[in-house]
């Protein structure tokens, strides 16, 4: 059973602060997992200007979306003989073998993001949003917005086998359950990309009556819905009013599609999952104070009422 605390709450004060002096000798392995959204571009720049402040040496690898090649960075990263390794899984399976070259290598690894399905003991820790919680999320919007509509959901999945794709899908389904007039009657990967969001939004508007017979579209994040957007465009219906689209990430690009009446809720994943992941290692290597196995972060539904013209202007240049 995975414990969630906040970080204030995992590693005490003085602990940061020694640690902090420490930084500047750290050497650490940061393998991403590409550029598929808006939100991965985020979280790649804020954690190379966390280490940049911190005086951190960080070697940066993408993936492309590949765990071969992630896990060829890490092997790479072991080699040079890093402090420690930031990773955030393509998928969550397939990892323990080289988990455990690290493990045998005493380098620490802290997952960003994203869960794996290995034993706790193979990483320090995991910095991440409650995945579940936040597709819970969305599903009571729906529920507490359509109320005793009879709706048909189509549903935007993110790569298959990421643990984000599971566990988003999984506390919708949780929140919609026992209504049995919301109904998801489609649902596909569109692999976290705005091009196949938009492609497999059009594949569901033609299946479904040219659109008429969908009532709301989830997608797993922003960057999908703003595609699947630009698809109910183009076949002649409203999103935001003849679709509504609630989704998860609260990328920049999501706000203006608010502003515009064209997207209706969003759940903010933030981007900065490295300030909590350097903290924790810093304090580790310092005096060894070991960190929860799980560091959660905070996540928040954004609707339309929430100006989101401010809320687009406050993100715009944080690198998405």
């Amino acid at each position: 059973m995975k414990i969630f605390k906040t970080l204030a709450g995992a590693v005490a004060l003085t602990g940061l602060m020694a640690g902090s002096a420490l930084a500047a000798d750290m050497t650490v392995g940061f393998s991403q997992i590409g550029s598929e959204s808006g939100w991965r571009a985020a979280e790649t720049t804020l954690t190379k200007e966390q280490a940049e402040k911190r005086g951190i040496d960080l070697k940066f690898a993408d993936a492309q979306q590949k765990q071969e090649n992630q896990i060829k960075a890490i092997r790479s990263f072991i080699a040079q003989g890093v402090d420690a390794i930031l990773l955030a899984p393509v998928v969550a399976t397939g990892w323990d073998q080289v988990l455990e070259e690290a493990k045998d290598a005493e380098i620490p690894v802290v997952l960003l993001d994203r869960q794996v399905d290995s034993s706790d003991d193979l990483y320090l820790t995991a910095v991440g949003s409650d995945l579940e919680h936040e597709g819970e999320v969305a599903g009571q919007w729906l529920v507490d917005n359509v109320g005793d509509k009879d709706c048909n959901v189509v549903e935007l999945q993110g790569t298959t086998g990421s643990s984000p794709a599971i566990k988003r899908k999984a506390g919708f389904e949780k929140a919609i359950s026992g209504h049995d007039n919301i109904e998801i009657v489609r649902s596909q990967t569109g692999d976290f990309t705005r091009t196949k969001g938009k492609e497999v939004m059009e594949s569901f508007l033609k299946a479904e009556n040219g659109g008429k017979d969908i009532c709301a579209l989830y997608a797993h994040n922003d960057d999908m819905a703003v595609g699947a957007i630009q698809a109910i465009k183009e076949a002649g219906l409203k999103p935001g009013s003849d679709i509504l689209v609630v989704s998860i990430d609260a990328v920049p690009d999501i706000f203006l599609a608010m502003a515009a009446g064209e997207a209706n809720a969003t759940v903010e994943l933030t981007p900065n999952m490295a300030g909590p992941a350097f903290d924790a290692l810093e304090a580790y290597k310092n005096d060894g104070t070991m960190p929860p196995k799980f560091i959660q972060t905070e996540s928040k539904l954004f609707t339309q009422s929430d100006d989101p013209k401010a809320v687009y202007e406050e993100k715009k240049n944080q690198g998405y």
